[in-house]
């Protein structure tokens, strides 16, 4: 046991110390064990239990032309109307569009998003599961940010597969002159099972924001006429939906443009960013080029204005 025995500058020779020594050496060795076991305890829960809330994800852009060179490792998603994705859509892409999966709850609150448990439900019956590639697309027109609000949805039941949205929707990809689909879908897939992983961090509840609005920084999404007619939560800065693309292809603002254009009207990173709108819908759409950006996460605010205006009911 002399190996323990190493304080420098003890007396080795004195028989009448040496118990006390190796007592304060085992206290020591103790202690370390069980700093060791803490350390060891912290690493399991960062790699096997936080990956099922809070993990990262992934999350990007795909251009037509890469989509097109790889398009049978995809399932696509149509954030569109259900009439327009019948009427002109992309090779084998699956309706999902918010107006056909929202509802209004029992307090009247309107475009309310499904709980986790119906959303994944919902995927299964499609043939998605958790851990499918995924591409998502609209025409941020009348999709009405759907696409973005796809992307949000997805992340919020922790998908776990590659998620991406296509950079220009579906005007790019005819641009390019590429194959599209019409009329109804005959093939129907194979259902399968959707196994749900949330990650809270990506949304808020009205509860959270009525209890100290200053918490957050608030950001709200809607026109400028909603903006000015309507009610908004205390505080936020107005920033329309429709200053987060550009161009005839509506594409999502780069990183550069969105930093610059949040900077400019005061958006703080300091405290979370929280967008809104009336129902979680365009606020998807921001927050998802927020999150392209590689800004600080935010959150989306999915119950929006027709939320706020019925907290107290």
């Amino acid at each position: 046991m002399r190996r323990f025995h190493t304080v420098e500058g003890a007396p080795k020779s004195v028989p009448h110390t040496g118990s006390k020594q190796r007592h304060f050496h085992f206290s020591r060795l103790r202690h370390k064990i069980r700093l060791l076991g803490g350390v060891l305890c912290a690493l399991f829960l960062l790699n096997y239990v936080m990956p099922s809330f809070g993990a990262e994800f992934d999350l990007e852009l795909i251009d037509p032309n890469a989509l097109r060179a790889s398009l049978s490792q995809w399932t696509l998603l149509d954030a569109r109307p259900r009439d327009r994705w019948e009427e002109r859509r992309l090779p084998g892409a699956l309706s999902f569009h918010w107006g056909d999966i929202t509802n209004t709850d029992d307090r009247g609150v309107r475009y309310r998003t499904p709980a986790p448990e119906r959303l994944a439900e919902l995927l299964g019956e499609m043939g998605i599961s958790e851990s499918d590639s995924l591409v998502v697309y609209g025409d941020a027109d009348s999709s009405w940010g759907g696409e973005g609000w796809a992307c949000w949805v997805l992340t919020l039941l922790g998908h776990q597969g590659r998620l991406r949205l296509l950079d220009g929707g579906i005007q790019a990809w005819k641009e390019q002159g590429f194959p599209l689909d019409t009329g109804k879908a005959d093939a129907q897939r194979s259902a399968a099972e959707y196994r749900l992983s949330l990650r809270p961090e990506v949304e808020v509840s009205v509860s959270e924001l009525a209890e100290d609005p200053s918490r957050w920084t608030l950001v709200d999404t809607r026109s400028t006429l909603e903006w000015f007619m309507g009610s908004r939560l205390p505080g936020a800065i107005h920033i329309p939906w429709t200053g987060f693309f550009t161009g005839s292809e509506r594409r999502p603002l780069d990183p550069r443009r969105t930093h610059s254009l949040l900077k400019r009207e005061g958006v703080s990173m300091e405290r979370p960013v929280v967008y809104y709108c009336t129902g979680g819908v365009r606020s998807g759409y921001v927050w998802l080029v927020h999150e392209l950006a590689g800004l600080p996460q935010a959150r989306n605010f999915e119950g929006g204005t027709e939320a706020w205006n019925r907290r107290e009911q």
